[in-house]
């Protein structure tokens, strides 16, 4: 278990809960204009921030976590499974890479290099599930 607990898939797994944290506190920090009472509050009635990077911060945010639960499996079977390393971790690198790099890009509203790194992290997962599906 030693082995595991030093693997880069484990080790990319805590700083992606990092990244995680990391977004939620600039999503609610960028919604400023909404005002104490309201962000304060029960928050009973929708409202949406005027700043347009709040909401790519959000948008950015829900995108993570549709993918985070495969991520967060694929790292956990690799590490029951043994078969931590290799394409794995360097998959998922290049998940996180591509994940961190996807914030700045959407926030500033970046089209093309959003899309491209959105889909270099999904070729990330791939490389990880390469490892473990395939021996």
């Amino acid at each position: 278990m030693e082995a595991a607990a030093a693997s880069t898939e484990i080790w990319v797994l805590g700083w992606s809960a990092a990244l995680l944290v990391l977004q939620v506190i600039l999503q609610a920090t960028a919604t400023y204009d909404l005002g104490p009472t309201y962000l304060l509050g029960p928050r009973d009635e929708k409202r949406l921030s005027r700043h347009v990077v709040a909401g790519r911060l959000e948008r950015a945010l829900k995108n993570l976590l549709e993918t985070y639960p495969a991520f967060i499996a694929i790292v956990v079977a690799l590490v029951v499974a043994g078969k931590t390393g290799g394409i794995a971790g360097t998959g998922a690198l290049v998940w996180l890479g591509a994940r961190v790099l996807y914030v700045p890009a959407y926030a500033f509203g970046i089209p093309v290099v959003r899309t491209l790194l959105w889909l270099i992290s999904a070729v990330g997962l791939v490389m990880m599930l390469v490892r473990l599906l395939g021996g």
